[in-house]
Parts: C-alpha cells; structure tokens; sequence
C-alpha cells in the first residue's frame, strides 16, 4: 500500500509540476509547445512490418514508438510522462489513482487544458470535445439550431447512418440515460447533458492516436470506451467521463485475389476497422465476390460484430462471420501494435474471435476471407388472425413451420421472422426466408411439406419470391435499414438447440416459450439460423451454443412515454425474470448471442461463452491487467460496478465505474441498510 500511495505521490507532483503550460525546452530555451513546435507524434515504419500476410495500411504505418518517446522527453513537454508504455508482466495489481476510473475533475490533469492541449497536438489535432448529437435542440451547448434540430429529428429513428457519422451517438439511449434526445423521444426533456457520452473522443486514423489515447488512459485510470457504429445493445461504446475511441474513419480497403496465410489459399479482403457491412458487401460485389457480413447495413463489420462472433445471412452456409478472420491488427492495453493470427500470437487470435469488443484491445483493421458469388432465392409472406383466420389456425401454421428448421439450415437457408400481438391480433411476417445459392424450384421443393401443411389447416400464405444472380442484390433489396435509439424497450435472446427439435415433447415445451413471450404482449425477432458448415470451423472463443443451434430468437418488453416508473420497472422486470426463465429452462444447456442479448443477462459467463470463460478471463488478466478495457457483460466485467442504476437494476452508464465492493455510492448504500 505503502508503495502505491508514494507512486501516486510522486506523479500528482510530477503533473502539477509540469501542468502550467504546455512547453517543450530547446537549447536550453523554454519555448511554448504548438503545431509549430510539436510534430504528432508517431513515426513512419515500413508497410511490409506486419506479421501478418497483408502489409499495412498507411494509418497504421504511422506508430507510437520508444524513440518517439524519448525524443519529446528529452525536449521536457509537458506531461510527456502519461503517454508511455506499460508492460502487464510487471503491472501493480491496484491503480496507482484508485479503485474507481478517474472521473473529469477530481484529479489535477483530466479533463484539464494543459493535458487535453499536449494530448490533441500528439493526436495531430483529431480530439474532439463531447457535444451530444442532438445538441441543436437545446440551449446548453451554444449550438441550438432549428434547422439541424428538425432533421435530427425527422431521422433519428429510421436513419442509422446519421448516428453512425457522429462520433458519440448510440443505438442503447436508455443505458446511457437518454441525457440528450429530440423532444419525440423524450418530450419531458428541458435539456441537454451529456450524461453517459465520452467526455471526449478522438477520431481516429492512426495506430499511434489509439496507442496515445491508451497510454494515457492507463496512466490516468481513465474509462476507455471504444465507438465504431454503436450498434450494440448493451451500450458497451459509451460511459460517462470517458475518453473514447471513435474508429469509425479507417474505412481502408484492400483485395487481394490470391491471399494466403496459414492454411489459407484463396481470396481474401483486408478491412480497417471502420469498414461497414454495406462498404464491406460493395467491395466484394466489384470483384464478383461475397463475405460472411451482418444483416444490418450500417452494422461496423470489423468492430465489435465480428469479435463478438458475427451471425450472417451466410451462416448456414459458412458458418459465423468470425469464423473467417485470417489476421488482425490491433493495439493491446500495453499500448504495444501487434498482428493476431494462428502463428502470431495465436491465444490472443482464438480469443478476439468471439470474445467480445472492448476487452483485449483496439482492432485496426482485419483480413477476411472471401467467396465465390453466388445466386439466392428470397420468399417472404404475411399472416395474421382475425375474421378469417382463428389463432388456433395462426399458431397451426407457425408450428408446421417451426417443425422443420434443422433440415432448412442443413440446406444453408436463413430465415428473419417476426411474430407479435401487439395490434390485437396475431401477425407473422416473414422477412425474408433467405436461401443462398438456390433457385426458386429448389426453395420451392424444400419448403413443399411445409405449404402442403399449411393448406391443410385451410390456409394460402401466399408466398412471394425473388430471384437474384447474387448475394448483394438479395441483400441489400431483402432487409431494410435498421431502426435506432429507443428508451422505450429491452432485449433479450437465447440459441435454441437443434436437440430440442429431436424430441417432440421438447420441441412442443420450446414453440409453447415463443407462444408465451407474444401471448404477454412482447414481440419475438427470431432467425432459422446455424453456424456449422458442413466444412467445419476454426477452434475459436465464438460461443458453442452457436455450433449447436437453429433458431435465435430474440425478445422484446416494450413500453410507453407515460407509464408510471414503477410500472416500467416490473414490466422491464419480465424480460430477464419470466420470460427470459421460461426460455432457458427449455435450453438449460445452451446460452445467447453476446451482441444481442438481455442487458443484465444471468451468469452471462456461461450464457456467452459456455466452458470456453476460464480461459478468455484468464488472458484477459493477463493481457490487460490494468483493466484499461472495460464494457457491460464483456469478458471480465465482473470485476466491477456502476454506481447507480435504471429502474433499480440496470446500470446506469451515467455513473461511476469502480472495482466491485469499493464504489463509494454502493457503499453507503450498504450502510443505509444496515
């Protein structure tokens, strides 16, 4: 403790010593450190350096090195000393600031102007001070503008590429507090916070800016988030006080038509880390080509997708979309640049693959594997109940549908079906069934037996298909842009197991959980999918309820603007209490899909990674004993808490992170109770 205490000591002195202006000493001369003084700080090294195949894009050519280091040392800048590197081998065990990630304010150089102006002139000027995406419409940031107010918010439930262009805005508002909403969102709100979004960010380009923006989160203990899209459910790209990471700009893309790396032969496509699934699908499409990518189109397909495993359209066919990684490049919490493939630090390659974003480090950019084009056959039909349609008759033909989902993934379909009441009646829509490399009459021969059932229950859903020469043209005409940012509903998800369809009293106890959740009033957004390719799959963290299921489904609790907080709260409270016990207990043995799942999900450990946690915790305290990357339910999480909480046992993001058992606010909690 003793020694703890003198290294904090010795660096709050070193800070304030330095912390008056920025300055840099040269020949003896004090002189004021600028951009005319003071050069960003990385070097220029060879694009062939990787150890990967691919050489490296010319963002990530430009690295934070050692000499970088000594040389702005020797030229005395100010707080120079918070931007070196670590090594985990020697780490102490403790922050040498405390228990709690540093919150702006409360220590002398964060969020302070001399530290945030050295920080920016090493960044090369790419830090950006936090104002809330929808900040045009209100007063607080001396930036209210009806104009931008109204487009904002003519958009911002059914456009995701404006929220995805903004460096802090995300999909999860009611995690981060709905600080800062259009008035159609929130139309009790009388202003803008900034709640739980980043203080502040940086756009990142380089590998030196992220080597930076770490270097010196771990030497303040600041929180450190990581924003590509900020699609994730879980809020996991945002927290309050923290500096983020904004990747959202790598958008390099390079072909290779005859790659190879390990066992690999064959095309491939390096993508920097901001790379979109419709950029990604695009790129493919020029060169008659297709990747394993997301349904969603403006989904980040090397962020937090594909290292949180990654289900596709594709999967039946090839399996999940981390399954094709051939190499990464990233930055790890030492600050260190490194390549991650299967003979280049081989633990942390199987870990990245499906262990979850926000944990072992910043990916710049990854090299994927890449497939012939192919043809696909859509079909898609309605149902609902009503005058002419009984719901004995509705959940008839849902049954015969449900009857056979082993045998469409094994023919490599996928299927996106929503079932709901929520109208009054019972609606099915299918959107779409989704078959890769198959004609019309084949779709047609596969789902006969289900038509044929159907008809016999005295029912025409009317199928309507489509055929396409390719995979993008499917794509991109079969799903619509995604929905965003509400704070009036929850998520919740679970793999079913294809077990469950090898014994009819279980099968029947698992369709009667679906049926339970739209009887209650919520909506089930559920996917006919697997992910094991008849060609098998590499050794990876990916969960292994995936290899194992058929159909994710994904539940939904909605509520309204006006309810009573104490209404919301019990109704929240059915998502994990009920139903979500109502759809483990029939797949006790499975779990749910990282990226779309229950933000309080119980033993998550298991639910996310099954017997593969042990290991992913163990490198995860290996790696980054420091606790630099931190994000709800990712790999290690456990460890710590938010000091408040939405309706009494959501964190809160709009609080204070500190290790597990030492945030204050819990701590008077505890007294309080006793």
């Amino acid at each position: 403790m003793y020694f703890h205490a003198l290294l904090r000591v010795s660096l709050v002195l070193a800070l304030l010593r330095l912390g008056f202006a920025q300055t840099i000493v040269v020949d003896g001369q004090v002189i004021n450190a600028d951009e005319h003084t003071v050069a960003p700080a990385f070097v220029a090294v060879d694009a062939s350096s990787s150890n990967a195949t691919a050489d490296l894009f010319p963002g990530e050519t430009h690295q934070l090195t050692d000499a970088v280091l000594a040389n702005l040392t020797n030229l005395g800048l100010t707080n120079i000393i918070l931007f070196g590197f670590a090594d985990p081998a020697t780490a102490a065990n403790q922050s040498i600031i405390g228990p709690c990630k540093t919150f702006p304010g409360e220590f002398v150089v964060f969020p302070g102007q001399i530290t945030n102006r050295v920080f920016d002139l090493l960044l090369g000027g790419s830090l950006i001070q936090t104002k809330p995406f929808a900040s045009p419409c209100y007063s607080d940031y001396g930036n209210q503008d009806a104009a931008k107010c109204a487009e904002i918010t003519s958009h911002w439930m059914d456009d995701s590429f404006i929220h995805t262009n903004d460096p802090t805005s995300i999909n999860a508002i009611l995690f981060e507090g709905t600080s800062c909403v259009p008035h159609t969102v929130n139309p009790y709100a009388l202003n803008c916070s900034i709640g739980a979004y980043p203080t502040m960010s940086v756009n990142v380009t380089t590998v030196s800016q992220i080597q930076l923006a770490i270097n010196m989160a771990r030497s303040l203990n600041l929180r450190l988030v990581v924003k590509n899209t900020g699609h994730d459910y879980g809020a996991k790209s945002t927290g309050a006080g923290a500096l983020s990471l904004w990747t959202h700009n790598m958008k390099d893309i390079r072909y290779y038509e005859d790659y190879e790396e390990g066992s690999y032969k064959g095309p491939a496509f390096k993508m920097g880390a901001g790379v979109q699934v419709f950029e990604a699908y695009q790129a493919a499409h020029k060169h008659n080509l297709t990747i394993v990518g997301a349904e969603g189109k403006t989904v980040g397909l090397t962020g937090g997708y594909i290292l949180g495993g990654g289900h596709s359209p594709l999967s039946s066919l090839y399996g999940m979309a981390a399954d094709q990684v051939l190499s990464m490049e990233l930055v790890t919490a030492d600050g260190r640049f490194v390549t991650a493939s299967e003979t280049s630090n081989p633990e942390l390659f199987w870990a990245l693959r499906g262990g979850g974003g926000s944990t072992y480090g910043v990916v710049t950019s990854m090299v994927i594997k890449a497939f012939p084009e192919i043809p696909v056959t859509t079909m898609s039909f309605s149902l609902s109940s009503g005058d002419d349609i009984s719901p004995d008759q509705f959940w008839q033909a849902v049954r015969a549908y449900f009857e056979d989902f082993p045998k469409y993934t094994d023919a490599g379909t996928y299927a996106h079906f929503n079932l709901n009441a929520t109208s009054g009646n019972y609606v099915w829509d299918m959107a779409p069934w989704f078959a890769p490399n198959m004609s019309k009459l084949e779709l047609q021969n596969l789902t006969a037996p289900f038509f044929k059932a159907v008809g016999d229950i005295g029912l025409d859903l009317k199928p309507v298909y489509q055929e396409y020469t390719n995979f993008y043209e499917a794509w991109d005409e079969s799903f619509p842009l995604e929905l965003w940012g509400s704070n009036l509903a929850r998520y919740g998800s679970r793999l079913f197991p294809r077990e469950n369809w090898e014994n009819p009293t279980i099968l029947s106890s698992t369709f009667d959980a679906i049926r339970y959740v739209v009887d209650g009033g919520g909506v089930v957004s559920a996917y006919n999918v697997a992910a094991a390719p008849k060609s098998g799959y590499p050794d990876s963290a990916v969960n292994p309820a995936w290899r194992k299921t058929v159909l994710h489904a994904i539940d939904i609790i909605a509520w309204t603007q006006d309810m009573y907080t104490e209404l919301i709260t019990i109704w929240s409270n059915v998502l994990t209490s009920d139903w979500g016990t109502r759809w483990r207990a029939v797949s006790p043995n499975s779990g749910a899909y990282l990226s779309e799942s229950d933000y309080i999900e119980p033993d998550f450990q298991h639910s996310f990674w099954g017997d593969k946690y042990g290991r992913l915790y163990e490198l995860k305290k290996k790696l980054d004993p420091w606790s630099v990357f931190y994000a709800q339910n990712a790999v290690g999480s456990e460890d710590w808490e938010m000091s408040d909480y939405i309706f009494g046992n959501l964190p809160s993001q709009n609080s204070r992170l500190c290790l597990r058992g030492t945030n204050p606010s819990q701590q008077n909690k505890i007294q309080v109770a006793h």
